[in-house]
């Protein structure tokens, strides 16, 4: 089994090959598990052996996939599918399904088990004065009995009975301070009673969806544990589930303006688009995760476990409508959510500016931009580097001394963008270094003599800033051309994914369509040499963020691809120059800075609350456990709500005509101003250009 498949290396022959065994094959899952091989070992970026050592990567991302959080399988289950261990090498080549097979026997069993368990537990009443508790941690071990895996469930559905029934109370008690004369005070089993009700459709909802799930549904998740060990960016997407990639639902004319993804189980926010509901509401945030969906007045729904394509039916919905998210923070605490829907204006996606000063008068540039968006279709469209570049032209025309550029959870986008965007402000040279299989790397360069702007430049960045912002960071910091300013590290996502279609490896055209590939097939490199990939770009300038001690980033994920270098391409590093003395002023304020401060400080709360996994589930001592949570983050409210003295925001000139034309543009600009206004970020950024002058 200690294999690596020459047959599959073997360039344009391996598509003749496996073209001739379509034709006299009936078409099955192998067909399937073949094509990804092939699309993987031929147009990955770094094609991995597959032996014994792949084998036991991929099977534990499945068992991982399949049973998250260890309510399903006995122990005696994992000990029965360990014999497949190091066998998935050889079925992928054999093109035979014996361990996917057999694990869906015992998922198919355990289902219906289960299923079982949670009708009984919740049609009784449930006593909450025992002192008890229950533990989500990843470690904790396969149930080694029935009886113990019932217990493991009656602890997680009495949790999710007490956390609804704590918000009942608290509700309830409010409404009673209110003197809220419509509302009828309902007794503690009553109370009760609905909770377990509440958590009992949840969960019939929940199994409905399980049950509906078919063998090519499973496959996906099968095909996906493999494609993973390759790198976390490579995934398998049947034909039906390729438009749930990246979802945008602001992109779908109504919805929330949120990007989410399936990670662990859970639906989590992995973007809020600028301007959209979810951005003007201000609550919800990237990395928040779903539990439950209300709409409005009707009871909440419980979407753990769920798919993203159903979890997205039921959070979008037609303008003007209310759906309340239920959310658990980074830091564990939950809240309700309440968004109106609306249609989200795509015009707050592109680049725009400000006017910042304080009281020294100096006035700099701010440039915010989302994304490296490029209408690829559309040769008149938007495209990134353009849009900056009339910003640039308007505030020099303010006669600003030095422009901020915020690439802060920019995710990234076109590689061209960020080389020509790049070129903005350096005279002519290199951007960035790309680099495919097996093959030189190629330099993209900024060819046109000449910068659109050359007085100062900051670069605002965080954790999640990555791929194309962190090539702009990378080459700007390698010029010593700006300083960088943020996290103490960007994101490390220095990989390029492209979509193949699987049936293009098939010579029998007439094979129905079977899915398509998202595969790696290059990686960034700065023009120095070095990698992006994993440790991303150092901030010269690091301020303490809610993220800084949480693992975050590339190195979150399973198997990313690793750092590396390459020889640096040459560049004139001496065009430009940055006083260190302008860097150590700037961290010296920031570590002085009371409001950095408590940030850091609540960062340390949040990081000693993410390693809790056990909660108390006996009501008087999950009260307590609340409410010293709720005192312990009450410091940290008024993080971000106050303005900052004598910080001045505005808007250019070249504006103001177009953002008073509607009432609707005047709201969301007043609501950008207010909240920039109260940004110790962007507001130490301004401190940096004026020492820049």
């Amino acid at each position: 089994m200690k294999f690596r498949n020459a047959f599959f290396l073997l360039g344009p022959l391996v598509f003749v090959a496996f073209g001739f065994y379509t034709k006299h094959q009936d078409l099955g899952e192998d067909i399937l598990l073949r094509a990804i091989n092939v699309n993987l070992q031929n147009a990955h970026y770094d094609p991995i052996a597959i032996d014994d050592a792949f084998s036991e990567k991929a099977f534990q991302l499945y068992i991982d996939n399949l049973d998250a959080n260890k309510r399903l399988f006995l122990q005696s289950d994992i000990d029965e599918l360990n014999y497949f261990r190091t066998t998935i090498d050889d079925e992928i080549i054999n093109g035979t399904s014996v361990f996917f097979d057999k694990s869906l026997d015992i998922i198919n069993q355990r289902t219906v088990l289960t299923e079982q368990y949670f009708e009984e537990i919740l049609n009784q009443p449930m006593d909450f004065s025992n002192e008890e508790i229950v533990d989500f941690g990843d470690e904790i071990p396969y149930t080694k009995s029935e009886e113990e895996l019932k217990d493991r469930w009656r602890k997680y559905l009495k949790y999710s009975v007490l956390t609804r029934l704590h918000a009942d109370l608290l509700a309830q008690e409010k409404s009673i301070e209110n003197k809220d004369t419509s509302f009828t005070p309902k007794s503690m089993d009553t109370l009760q009673a609905i909770a377990r009700r509440s958590v009992l459709k949840t969960h019939r909802d929940w199994y409905k969806r399980i049950n509906r799930l078919d063998r090519k549904d499973r496959l996906a998740v099968y095909a996906n544990s493999i494609t993973t060990v390759y790198d976390p960016h490579t995934n398998y997407f049947p034909p039906e589930q390729k438009e749930d990639f990246d979802i945008q639902m602001s992109g779908r004319l109504e919805g929330i303006g949120a990007q989410l993804q399936e990670k662990d189980g859970y639906i989590k926010i992995t973007n809020i688009i600028p301007g959209g509901p979810s951005s003007l509401q201000g609550e919800l945030q990237a990395n928040d995760l779903i539990l439950k969906v209300a709409q409005e007045g009707k009871e909440p729904v419980e979407i753990i476990d769920w798919r993203i394509s159903d979890a997205v039916k039921i959070i979008r919905g037609p303008k003007g409508s209310k759906v309340t998210l239920t959310v658990r923070k980074p830091d564990g605490n939950e809240k309700d959510i309440t968004i109106t829907r609306d249609i989200v204006v795509l015009e707050e996606t592109y680049a725009k500016s400000l006017i910042l000063s304080d009281e020294d008068k100096i006035k700099a540039g701010y440039i915010y931009l989302p994304s490296f968006y490029a209408d690829f279709q559309n040769p008149q469209g938007r495209f990134s580097w353009k849009d900056v570049k009339k910003e640039v032209e308007k505030l020099r025309d303010e006669k600003v001394k030095g422009i901020i550029l915020d690439l802060r959870n920019n995710g990234g986008g076109s590689l061209d963008d960020v080389v020509k965007m790049g070129g903005l402000f350096i005279d002519k040279g290199p951007i960035v270094q790309v680099k495919e299989k097996g093959r030189s790397a190629q330099i993209l360069e900024d060819r046109y003599a000449g910068a659109e702007w050359e007085g100062p430049l900051v670069i605002m960045v965080n954790e999640f800033s990555a791929s194309a912002s962190e090539i702009m960071a990378a080459a700007m910091q390698d010029y010593d051309r700006a300083i960088i300013i943020g996290s103490n590290s960007t994101h490390g996502k220095g990989t390029v994914q492209r979509f193949l279609p699987l049936n293009r490896t098939l010579r029998n055209k007439n094979i129905p369509d079977i899915g398509s590939i998202k595969l790696t097939i290059q990686k960034f490199y700065r023009i120095n040499g070095d990698a992006t990939q994993l440790k991303g770009v150092r901030s010269d300038v690091i301020v303490p963020d809610n993220y800084m001690y949480l693992e975050t980033g590339e190195q979150e994920h399973d198997y990313p691809l690793p750092w590396d270098q390459i020889k640096s391409s040459n560049y004139d590093k001496n065009s430009y120059s940055i006083s260190d003395k302008i860097i150590k002023k700037s961290q010296s304020r920031v570590n002085k800075n009371s409001t950095f401060n408590l940030i850091e400080e609540n960062a340390k709360r949040w990081e000693k609350q993410r390693e809790n996994s056990t909660y108390p589930l006996s009501f008087s001592a999950y009260s307590e456990y609340k409410l010293k949570e709720k005192k312990e983050g009450e410091k940290f409210n008024m993080i971000g709500k106050e303005k900052i003295e004598n910080f001045n925001v505005s808007n250019p000139s070249m504006d103001t005509a177009i953002i008073q034309a509607e009432e609707s543009r005047i709201k969301r600009n007043t609501d950008w101003i207010n909240a920039i206004n109260k940004n110790p970020y962007i507001y130490e950024a301004l401190q940096i250009i004026e020492d820049l002058n």
